[in-house]
């Protein structure tokens, strides 16, 4: 192995430590303080809009697992190059070591939801990468017998090849520690967790009631009408989901209002609560995806709350403000209208999992999630949207997003093949607040026939749909749209999610045989 090679590994091993170093420091100053977070979580915030919606259409869900494991890679790469550049020059390394610190510390207090102390983390990780990189290098240079300056007198062959195991057994049990440093700190970190805390809370009963689920919601070949807790999806910017403890979370609004409010966990459970069922929708969702899900929510409504803080005239956006710093703006006309706009504490007959906002977030009925979902909500602004943009606005998403008109084929899937003769094609459509009215299906460029409509259980969520295709052989391509209760029918031209949602009729090609 040439000396390059093993100075390049030795950086590689050493940005390990200080990653490994970092998480176990972060244990005590917050997850969200170790620099591959810190410094993913600044990404997250300002790259580009187009390459953040890259990344969801891309990778979906798993879009944050993505983005840490390629700044894993683009640190590695860059500790290879440092480990190199030092044998050269040991001042390299130290320059290239302290960057690296000094990145991670500024990205880690730059965070809302990190103080001073969260540059720790990447300080003392830094140092403890000097001191393990310099100790590799020796190991190396004193197996290579050809490195200028740095021959042992003494060594004959076998000696360079006794340095060359020790050097790779040192690399080795350095490699080991400092993963089971990273894993860990982690490990630690999720025992600080609320875990613990949303394991005892007891949810109050709902003073309002959840309606009846009717029967025959569930169309053949529909996802399931109610979306498990586990499945449902999860699209935000947090790289750490935040761990907020219900004991000493406070909800303050504050803004354009004539009584400013501020209230406590308790205080929040003792208020009266509803059950309702709800979609939810992510603006990012492209055509026939599923960034989409139904779920039961336990909440008090958030009307009652605007009520009593008494909006001054002209305050006509209500921002939200999670945990961690993000932001998002309803149109306060919109969480006063009498419809089920909820600040949540139950999802599915359970605490909100803490992905999805535990203890407390908001669920409103009609828009897309980037403007009213708030998870881990505790803050409420009220202002004028002439006077302030949400986190996407600034990024090149609309201020007011209402959900568009939107349907799906679940059953067949694209691609599939099918017996000829009675073909059952299911899937949802939603149009949340106003109402599914009609549902069609074409096959080819065929007539459109109407399709059964399930009962749903109100304008607020999704609804199923279902329709037997008489399918003789051949490939054929089947289509889908939607007509709300105001007669509007779904948008046939093809759209991206950016700025306000996609459109388009989604469709699958299916074989018949």
């Amino acid at each position: 192995m040439r000396v390059s090679v093993r100075a390049g590994l030795a950086g590689v091993v050493a940005a390990g430590v200080a990653l490994g170093v970092a998480e176990l420091v972060a244990v005590g100053t917050g997850a969200a303080s170790g620099p591959l977070v810190a410094v993913g979580g600044v990404v997250v915030d300002h790259v580009p809009a187009p390459v953040k919606d890259f990344g969801i259409a891309v990778f979906g869900v798993h879009d944050k697992t993505a983005l840490l494991s390629g700044t894993a890679i683009l640190l590695g790469l860059y500790a290879y190059g440092i480990g190199v550049a030092a044998l050269r020059r040991w001042a390299f390394a130290v320059v290239g070591i302290g960057v690296f610190g000094l990145v991670g510390a500024v990205a880690a207090v730059s965070r809302d939801d990190v103080g001073l102390a969260g540059a720790l983390p990447s300080v003392i990780g830094a140092t403890a990468a000097i001191f393990v990189l310099r100790h590799l290098l020796r190991l190396s240079e004193r197996a290579e017998p050809s490195t200028a300056g740095s021959v042992v007198a003494g060594h004959d062959e076998g000696g360079y090849a006794y340095q060359r195991r020790r050097f790779l057994k040192d690399l080795g049990i350095v490699a080991a520690v400092a993963a089971g440093a990273g894993a860990g700190g982690r490990w630690l970190s999720s025992r600080r967790a609320v875990s613990v805390a949303r394991q005892e809370v007891a949810l109050p009963a709902a003073q309002g009631s959840a309606p009846v689920v009717p029967s025959g919601v569930q169309a053949q070949g529909a996802v399931p009408y109610v979306t498990a807790n586990s499945d449902f999806y999860r699209i935000d910017t947090a790289l750490v989901t935040p761990q907020v403890d219900p004991a000493t979370w406070r909800l303050r609004i504050h803004g354009m209002v004539r009584n400013p409010i501020e209230i406590t966990w308790e205080e929040l459970l003792k208020r009266p609560m509803v059950e309702r069922y709800v979609t939810l929708a992510c603006v990012s969702n492209e055509v026939g995806g599923d960034l989409i899900g139904n779920a039961l929510w336990l909440g008090t409504p958030i009307k009652a709350l605007l009520d009593e803080a008494d909006p001054l005239p002209g305050a006509d956006q209500v921002v939200q403000r999670s945990s961690d710093g993000w932001t998002c703006g309803a149109p306060t006309s919109v969480l006063r209208d009498g419809r089920d706009a909820l600040l949540a504490v139950g999802m599915n007959g359970e605490p909100l999992p803490v992905a999805h906002g535990f203890p407390v977030r908001m669920v409103v009925p009609g828009l897309y999630g980037y403007v009213s979902a708030c998870k881990w909500i505790t803050e409420i602004e009220l202002t004028r949207f002439a006077d302030f943009d949400a986190y996407w606005v600034p990024r090149g998403w609309s201020a007011q997003a209402p959900v568009k008109t939107q349907s799906r084929i679940d059953s067949p899937r694209n691609g599939a093949t099918r017996p000829a003769g009675p073909v059952v094609v299911a899937g949802v459509a939603w149009a949340q607040h106003r109402g599914i009215a009609k549902v069609e299906v074409q096959v080819d460029s065929g007539a459109w026939e109407e399709a059964t409509l399930a009962p749903t259980v109100s304008a607020d969520t999704w609804r199923q749909w279902s329709h037997t295709w008489q399918a003789p052989a051949g490939r054929h391509v089947v289509r889908v749209r939607a007509t709300d209760i105001d007669g509007v029918t779904q948008i046939a031209n093809e759209a991206p999610p950016a700025p306000d949602g996609a459109t388009g009729w989604h469709q699958v090609e299916v074989g018949v045989e």
